[in-house]
């Protein structure tokens, strides 16, 4: 199995911030940058000490520049500075300098030359039992393929000189990767693995700003792996991240996700090459949809969440049999009112107001969801529970709210409560359609890693979203059968509704829940006479509406009347309409799609326009 390292430049922080979150984190070894050992104030010795002492070892001291290729006096100056840098690796204790492609605008080019170089300082390494890693970077001056670094370190014929192979330069200028196949394992000093979003940036632009871990952008970082491992590799995996929001995010939280983002890759890869790994966890499981969301309110805020519930069509369906748990239910939507004081909900409802506190997600296997979870590093959540009463499995998740897992077979959620008695009704409401998550922008990777890498999650384009007080980033992602939809939201502006939510909910979570029905108007109609009230949308929208689409005159008169927002993709329909904010917290949205996918983006402009207006000036965020 190979070693799970991580390069200090990956997150934020002092340098011994940055090793403690990392030992902490799981991980085998550590890259020393060299910007961070300068900028520190002990000594490489005392620096290795302190690595040592929290149970890692230095796989590599980087990054050495303009090696190769320079003419003189410059060429002798180089391997004056190596031979420093040869003495710090020494008292820091490791034995590999990552040298990279020279990019210096008096460099040399010819292969030859650049072996010769290679196999001089090889020399002087291996007199001290150290090695040297040639790894091409991108945007090098003569070099910028990993293909010619390696035959550069082919000529160089040193077994103290191998390559580097790092996944943004190979994959970010589309090289192939079929030929690192046929590169001896032996040779292969150091595996740097980086992931990137799709951008249309230059490519050293983009390597500095926007690199992620694997599994958060575009890149085929599996087939790069897939490539690695047919040559029997089994040297250290290591994160090397430069990433605007890494460095200004929690370290701790950037090296969980660092460390999650191997074993998800390590686990696909043993998937799909059983030769190369051994299988570490239960794979994704499948999910079925959202078992039921829970709300921790007080016992007066209580009253008033039971009665929009009311509005919108719920029934109070059950008690709980020792709490102060009520149960909602239409279609096959189930909503719980949590206001008791002993619980985890009256914690949350204290940290954050009146909010979701839980969702349950119904999964083929709770057992086999909850071993893949903890392999994955996520925490678990235990809650004392009554004789009799069920114990569902849980662990924490957004805004440290708790994500349940039900079986879809056998024992159900609903055994603690008590049936109350009450008409049928008619449930206008068919399920949940998406739920809604905002949280800090530099969040939002974290988040999409924690989801895609527990359930059968699969991700969308990401959008951006015309806010009237600044952009927000939206990132849906599906399961296969879209039974189970999510929306991460994030901004960096501080006065979109995104960003005010966080503000008043303390945190991130659950801004709004999308209900699904078959006949919109019919919903709406018997809501509105039970007393519910929806989002004020302007006439401007529906005259616009009208010149856009060619519906019939008595849709859009119905369309007007009710405030339901409509967007057509080809054949494709969607219909939507949004309750109003509750609490100044979150709200309700309720949905018809005829074959239509999306989620109505061109609208998400009108609604926040619209919810913009009802906002209180003096619960806006000030700067």
């Amino acid at each position: 199995m190979n070693k799970r390292s991580i390069a200090t430049v990956s997150i934020s922080g002092a340098l011994d911030e940055k090793l403690k979150a990392i030992a902490a984190a799981g991980f085998d070894t550590v890259e020393i940058f060299e910007n961070d050992l300068v900028a520190f104030g002990a000594r490489p010795r005392e620096i290795g000490q302190m690595c040592r002492d929290l149970g890692l070892a230095i796989c590599a001291y980087q990054p050495f520049r303009d090696f190769e290729g320079m003419p003189e006096p410059q060429r002798a100056r180089t391997f004056v500075r190596a031979e420093r840098k040869f003495d710090l690796m020494q008292e820091l204790g490791t034995d590999l300098l990552l040298i990279c492609s020279s990019v210096s605008p008096a460099s040399l080019g010819g292969i030859d030359r650049a072996a010769a170089d290679f196999h001089e300082l090889g020399e002087r390494a291996a007199k001290r039992g150290l090695r040297v890693g040639y790894e091409a970077l991108a945007w090098g001056r003569h070099v910028h393929d990993y293909r010619d670094a390696w035959e550069i370190v082919r000529r160089a014929d040193h077994q103290a000189i191998g390559v580097i192979l790092d996944s943004f330069h190979a994959l970010a200028p589309a090289l192939p990767t079929n030929a690192i196949r046929s590169i001896p394992a032996d040779k292969i000093f150091l595996v740097q693995l980086a992931d990137a979003p799709k951008l249309e940036l230059d490519v050293l632009s983009w390597s500095r700003h926007f690199r992620s871990f694997p599994g958060q952008g575009d890149l085929p970082v599996g087939a790069f792996m897939e490539a690695v491992a047919a040559t029997g590799y089994a040297g250290p995996l290591s994160l090397e991240i430069f990433n605007d929001q890494f460095r200004a995010g929690s370290a701790p939280r950037t090296a969980l996700d660092g460390m999650r983002s191997l074993l998800l890759l390590q686990d696909d890869l043993a998937g799909k090459m059983p030769a190369a790994a051994e299988p570490r966890f239960e794979p994704r499981v499948r999910s079925h949809g959202i078992g039921f969301v829970e709300f921790a309110v007080s016992e007066d805020k209580a009253e008033s969440l039971a009665r929009l519930f009311s509005q919108l069509g719920f029934r109070n369906t059950g008690r709980h049999r020792s709490k102060a748990v009520q149960r909602w239910s239409q279609g096959a939507i189930e909503l719980v009112i949590n206001c008791e004081p002993a619980s985890f909900a009256h914690s949350h409802y204290v940290t954050h107001g009146p909010g979701v506190c839980a969702l349950a997600l119904d999964v083929d296997s709770a057992d086999r969801a909850m071993a893949r979870a903890q392999a994955l590093k996520t925490r678990t959540f235990v809650q004392p529970v009554g004789p009799g009463e069920l114990e569902i499995p849980a662990i924490h998740g957004v805004g440290g709210s708790l994500l349940y897992f039900l079986d879809a077979k056998g024992k159900n959620w609903d055994v603690d409560f008590e049936a109350v008695a009450g008409d049928e009704g008619n449930d206008r409401l068919v399920a949940v359609d998406h739920i809604v998550q905002s949280m800090p922008h530099e969040e939002m990777l974290s988040w999409l890693l924690f989801y895609a890498g527990l359930i059968d999650f699969s991700r969308l384009p990401q959008m951006e979203i015309a806010d009237p007080r600044g952009l927000v980033q939206s990132q849906a992602i599906v399961n296969g059968d879209r039974s189970l939809r999510f929306i991460l939201n994030g901004s960096t502006a501080t006065r979109t509704l995104s960003s005010r939510f966080i503000s008043e909910f303390f945190g991130s979570g659950v801004q709004h829940i999308a209900f699904s029905c078959d006949d919109i108007f019919a919903a709406v109609a018997e809501m509105r006479a039970r007393g519910a009230g929806f989002l004020d949308i302007p006439d401007n929208y529906y005259d616009d509406l009208e010149a856009k689409y060619d519906l019939a005159p008595e849709t859009i008169a119905a369309l007007r009347a009710n405030e339901i927002l409509y967007d057509r993709d080809g054949d494709a329909e969607f219909f939507q309409v949004y309750t109003h904010i509750f609490e100044e917290r979150f709200f309700f949205e309720i949905v018809q799609r005829r074959n239509y996918q999306g989620f109505g983006a061109p609208n998400a402009a009108i609604r926040l326009a619209a919810q913009a207006r009802e906002v209180r000036p003096d619960t806006m965020p000030r700067l």
